[in-house]
């Protein structure tokens, strides 16, 4: 059990830890795990969770969309909205797309998900980077979340450690322990708590700290 005051102090100190960076770090979240055997794929993680405080940082959204989708994506801010035609054109320009896959979150209209997977699928997929379907009517509401989510999922070779972003240098503590608190829960619903081992928090230049449980 992690209390709320644990999880400040811990990110607190990790704020502390910043030195003199060029760009903007995020706070990492770690979780190892025991008791739980991640060679079967059933026990693996990979969670797609909405920060309710943001990611702190400018996330672009790129959808794939056209007519109505196209428009409505663009009206709620999305940074680039890619037609059918300009599907294969984006594989072609390969530097602009490592780009995106770096730094971009992905969308896409239903119609074109099959588009977008022969043309983009190995690269997107080997990054964990396949655009989600846009399931409703509600585009805004898509490119909002977007720009929100993080996706947790088990690291190498099956080892019981989970890491993601939880926010940024720029944010508040509260905040980030806010965004601490939905991913640590989300993963206590999936597993019992005692298979939560130990929790740390980190900036991306930054020392691990250890969240104090009881």
């Amino acid at each position: 059990m992690v209390s709320r005051k644990s999880i400040t102090d811990a990110i607190t100190s990790a704020l502390a830890d910043k030195g003199k960076r060029k760009f903007s770090q995020s706070m990492e979240m770690i979780m190892n795990f025991r008791g739980v055997d991640f060679t079967k794929p059933e026990n693996r993680l990979n969670m797609d969770i909405i920060l309710p405080k943001g990611r702190g940082k400018n996330v672009k959204v790129v959808v794939f969309g056209e007519g109505q989708v196209a428009l409505e994506a663009k009206n709620a801010g999305a940074d680039e909205v890619i037609d059918t035609a300009g599907i294969p054109k984006l594989k072609e320009a390969k530097g602009k797309l490592k780009e995106l896959v770096k730094s971009a979150e992905f969308l896409a209209q239903p119609s074109l998900m099959i588009t977008v997977g022969k043309n983009l699928g190995q690269v997107l997929g080997g990054k964990g980077k396949l655009p989600r379907p846009i399931a409703d009517a509600n585009v805004a509401n898509a490119v909002k979340q977007a720009r929100s989510r993080v996706r947790l999922s088990s690291k190498g070779k099956y080892l019981p450690v989970a890491q993601c972003a939880i926010g940024s240098e720029t944010m508040v503590a509260d905040d980030i322990a806010e965004n601490f608190e939905t991913v640590y829960d989300k993963v206590k619903a999936r597993y019992m708590e005692f298979a939560i081992k130990s929790v740390f928090v980190k900036l991306s230049m930054g020392k691990p700290v250890k969240v104090e449980q009881k």
